[in-house]
């Protein structure tokens, strides 16, 4: 090999180490889980603008698919796409007899869900309150938000690269369900809801409202990926492949449900 190709292909590798290690994603039309009667979409009513958290599809480009078909293990995680988007690598002359194996690091390669329900009672946020036990006709509750309520989900337990995985959970989850989903939203005091609940005389009325959130199970796979460089010729290893089972709750974005109670006796 001559002396001018080693230091040419030596810098190519050290400006895609550079690359990968700097790197820094619509709803399916079919949905298993079904709005119940008791919920309610309070998007525009929601005295809280809560930013939109859609997960794009990120399509990976020349480079990141040629890699991602070699692999020996699925790749869907978009943040090593886009790594793999961002970088290049220039093909060298005379590169026969050349060969170099590149540590990316551990990564959560894909997510295989295997459950995802929906508790629309995940979070308390509101009780509205009538006390019509001293009239003789019928009175109206109404929802009226009292404070604001800011309503986290998260994962069940600890895993490592904790941000990568809920994303992939959260892309599964948005496709089964079609519902908006976040890694927390808000619900603004001052909200409010056109829905009538009539408490009957001598009876005192008790108007619960719920945040929900989906409960989302599956399974993550992580390995260590390793770059190939033989010749001009580029791909990718995947090793020490360990699955691991993984549950989080991910809120519902702008829904709320109810419970209503009529009752004699306060509680």
């Amino acid at each position: 090999m001559s002396k001018w190709i080693k230091p040419f292909i030596l810098l190519n590798i050290v400006a895609l180490v550079v690359s990968l290690t700097n790197g820094q994603t619509t709803f399916a039309a079919n949905s298993e889980i079904k709005v119940p009667g008791s919920a309610a979409n309070v998007t525009k009513e929601n005295t809280y603008p809560n930013p939109t958290q859609d997960l794009p599809e990120l399509q990976p480009g020349g480079l990141a698919k040629q890699l991602i078909d070699s692999s020996n293990v699925k790749i869907e995680n978009p943040n090593l796409i886009r790594m793999f988007n961002e970088s290049s690598v220039s093909k060298a002359p005379f590169a026969v007899g050349y060969s170099a194996k590149i540590f990316l690091g551990l990564w959560p390669l894909n997510y295989e869900s295997q459950e995802t329900t929906i508790n629309w009672q995940y979070k308390k946020i509101n009780t509205n309150f009538l006390d019509n036990r001293g009239a003789k006709e019928y009175k109206r509750i109404k929802y009226y938000q009292n404070s604001q309520q800011v309503i986290r989900g998260g994962l069940t337990a600890k895993v490592r690269n904790a941000d990568d995985v809920i994303n992939l959970m959260m892309h599964d989850a948005s496709e089964k369900t079609t519902l908006p989903l976040a890694y927390q939203t808000v619900v603004g005091a001052g909200t409010k809801n056109e829905r009538i609940y009539n408490v009957p005389p001598k009876q005192l009325g008790y108007l619960y409202t719920y945040a929900p959130a989906v409960n989302e199970k599956g399974k993550v796979t992580f390995g260590e990926v390793y770059l190939i460089l033989k010749g001009n010729k580029r791909s990718l290893q995947v090793k020490n492949v360990v699955s691991q089972g993984v549950g989080a709750w991910i809120p519902v974005q702008d829904y709320i449900s109810f419970g209503y109670v009529a009752t004699p006796t306060p509680r």
